[in-house]
């Protein structure tokens, strides 16, 4: 199915938060959601992978442990690339200067991969992420890819290195629409609809109208 990526991103957000995502970082996973949507990944599909996984998972548990370490891990060793990617982004300055940012350990790299826009538009230069097999480059407005199809759908990475500033070559525009299978819809939809509040006798009755005084 043909979705704007409005409606991606809307219904990434709701999927998120009932998930259990906090509001911040549901708003930056469907960011980036409709990032990878826009260069024909298929961002909602790893998205709801990736809720599936760390369903009823705390947070802390798959959050690098500190962004001071030399090598980022979660004390889980599996890492949310949503967390780690917003992390990055809010290390750019610290990944300028010191040339590399390595994480161990991640899952769904790809995901990660829209967080590099910002940091590049930050610093201004392109920043680039590395796992097996895969190369992915970025300016925050076009995107670079080097990796086979298996690659870029890793469900996990034993190591994530990001690099700046990263040399760009073959470029991807992005686009106004993008395919969504109606699977994968159903499976954010199910997500989403955790964030809708049990209907109360209160609420139905006023929902039907039925009301129970008669002013006649």
């Amino acid at each position: 199915m043909s979705h704007s990526l409005n409606e991606i991103e809307a219904m990434s957000k709701r999927a998120a938060r009932g998930a259990g995502l906090s509001w911040g970082l549901a708003e930056e996973a469907a960011k980036g959601t409709r990032w990878l949507s826009a260069f024909g990944f298929s961002g909602a599909g790893m998205l709801a992978d990736l809720l599936e996984m760390n369903d009823r998972i705390p947070s802390i548990d798959v959050s690098p442990v500190s962004l001071s370490a030399e090598i980022w891990h979660a004390p889980t060793r599996r890492m949310s690339p949503l967390i780690a990617g917003a992390s990055l982004s809010d290390c750019a300055v610290r990944l300028m200067e010191r040339g590399l940012i390595t994480m161990e350990n991640v899952s769904l790299p790809l995901l990660s991969v829209p967080f590099m826009g910002g940091a590049a538009l930050r610093l201004g230069v392109p920043v680039a992420a590395e796992w097996e097999s895969a190369r992915l480059a970025t300016d925050g407005r076009q995107v670079c890819v080097q990796a086979s199809p298996d690659a870029l759908e890793a469900r996990h990475a034993e190591k994530l290195v990001f690099s700046a500033p990263a040399e760009m070559t073959g470029r991807l525009e992005p686009m106004l629409r993008a395919d969504v299978s109606e699977q994968n819809w159903n499976r954010l939809s199910a997500f989403a609809h955790r964030t809708f509040a049990p209907a109360t006798e209160e609420s139905r009755l006023r929902g039907a109208g039925a009301g129970l005084s008669d002013n006649d």
